[in-house]
């Protein structure tokens, strides 16, 4: 006896729309990836980052999502994503902190100087201002200052600027972590 499987008719989306989607995603998926894995260093959590992007992105977006917009509008939210990843896993540290039951390390590779400074740089990097944290993300993520003004949605001009401000801000949280 065979399996069936029994579905309900509905509304499916026209083709066009999901090769449109499909075609976007293929496009974009790299850049989102790179931007979320400059912020976490965490192959996997970039992946997460990229997945939750995504599918925000067909919610977002429900017509064909291959316009500048989404484009700009995928890498931001990457950004930003990434960045509440961080938030997210420094609170349940201190949560595991306060209660006592802090994991140990998983390897040798934890106690590399190299890792330590780049905990620190994402941990500071996520108590600043979300644009900030954004700004910098975008740029260091190989992005022009024109791909970054679009991203951001202000002018060329700006974008020296805001990097100035945001790297002083970073410089900052760096010395007051160090300090503790």
């Amino acid at each position: 006896m065979g399996i069936s499987f029994v579905t309900r008719p509905g509304p499916r989306p026209p083709q066009a729309s999901l090769s449109g989607f499909e075609r976007f995603f293929r496009e974009q998926y790299p850049a989102v990836v790179r931007i979320a894995f400059g912020v976490t260093r965490d192959a996997h959590m970039a992946q997460d980052v990229a997945q939750d992007v995504f599918v925000s992105v067909l919610r977002r977006f429900p017509g064909p999502a291959d316009t500048d917009r989404a484009r700009a509008w995928v890498r931001v939210a990457a950004a930003h994503v990434a960045l509440n990843m961080i938030r997210g896993e420094r609170r349940r540290e201190r949560r595991e902190q306060l209660s006592g039951t802090e994991m140990a390390g998983t390897g040798p590779e934890e106690m590399v100087v190299d890792r330590e400074s780049q905990a620190e740089v994402r941990q500071a990097l996520s108590r600043l201002p979300r644009r900030a944290a954004a700004v910098l993300v975008l740029r260091h993520s190989g992005l022009s200052y024109a791909e970054v003004a679009e991203a951001m949605n202000v002018k060329v001009g700006q974008v020296g600027t805001m990097l100035r401000r945001a790297e002083s801000a970073l410089r900052k949280e760096l010395q007051n972590a160090s300090r503790t």
